[in-house]
């Protein structure tokens, strides 16, 4: 067996050994947590194991909205574990990479709303993990983001260099990177990568402000699954040509035509009640 094959063989092997990610969902949330102590560092393993927790909340009907945050009080995640990086060949780092792309990107086209809940450090992998959600939650004071991967003599590979510059634009995206610049939650709002900082005197007490922002989401109240569209027709649509994300448009609505939810908004308006949606 090849050297990159056996490396990925006792990855596999370890991953019904130890839980890295753990999935729990209630109230139409899922929440996939990140939990390798000291600093939620993601290894081949961890990933596999995330890629199955983003199917598994992708297939449950009952799950609106993700939740992705990091165990303990001081990491969300502190990107790729430099260790094992260092003892992988190129071939297996490339895969490694490579899977790593495919599950961030089943992560952001996934048809339901995905929010970060990040409550401590977000830096390097960690943040790119986080710029595949939809949108960043973050507690008040609880750490730093950014992208340092130069100080090792490499880029973000994990999608950094593609999103971030999708959210700050391209001279502020390469300074970022340049610097390897580290920035606390607030500038992490100024510079558009969060979109609210939560209070919170614990990591519990940010995760139910998270989990109660991610409800906001869900039936009864709102439409999930038209949120769950919007989410898919502008992901996928700021990638495409104008008309064909017109098309794409189309399509999805057509589908929430025929939804009952689209139905109940309608009558309600109509008959100037609140909806009660069900997410179907």
């Amino acid at each position: 067996m090849a050297e990159a094959e056996a490396q990925a063989a006792a990855a596999s092997e370890g991953t019904g050994a130890r839980a890295l990610v753990r999935y729990e969902a209630a109230d139409g949330v899922a929440v996939l947590t990140l939990d390798d102590p000291p600093a939620n560092t993601y290894t081949y393993e961890m990933m596999g194991q995330l890629d199955a927790a983003v199917l598994r909340a992708r297939m449950d009907e009952a799950v609106n909205v993700v939740v992705i945050t990091g165990a303990g009080e001081k990491f969300f995640c502190a990107g790729a574990n430099i260790r094992t990086l260092t003892e992988m060949t190129p071939t297996f780092k490339y895969y490694f990479c490579l899977h790593a792309n495919e599950t961030l990107s089943r992560l952001e086209q996934t048809p339901k709303l995905v929010i970060a809940a990040i409550g401590g450090h977000c830096v390097g992998g960690g943040l790119e993990v986080a710029l595949a959600a939809d949108l960043r939650v973050a507690r008040k004071g609880a750490g730093k983001m950014g992208l340092p991967e130069v100080s090792l003599g490499v880029l973000p590979g994990t999608g950094g260099t593609q999103r971030l510059v999708r959210v700050v634009g391209k001279s502020r995206a390469i300074e970022l990177m340049a610097e390897g610049e580290l920035f606390d939650f607030e500038r992490g709002a100024e510079l558009g990568l969060v979109d609210h900082v939560f209070d919170a005197d614990t990591a519990a007490g940010f995760l139910e402000k998270a989990l109660a922002y991610a409800r906001r989401f869900t039936a009864p109240d709102k439409a999930a699954l038209a949120v769950g569209r919007i989410k898919r027709s502008v992901q996928s649509g700021a990638e495409i040509p104008f008309e064909y994300g017109l098309a794409l448009e189309r399509e999805l609505q057509q589908q929430l035509f025929q939804s009952e939810d689209a139905r109940e908004g309608m009558s309600a308006y109509v008959e100037k009640r609140k909806p009660v949606f069900k997410g179907a």
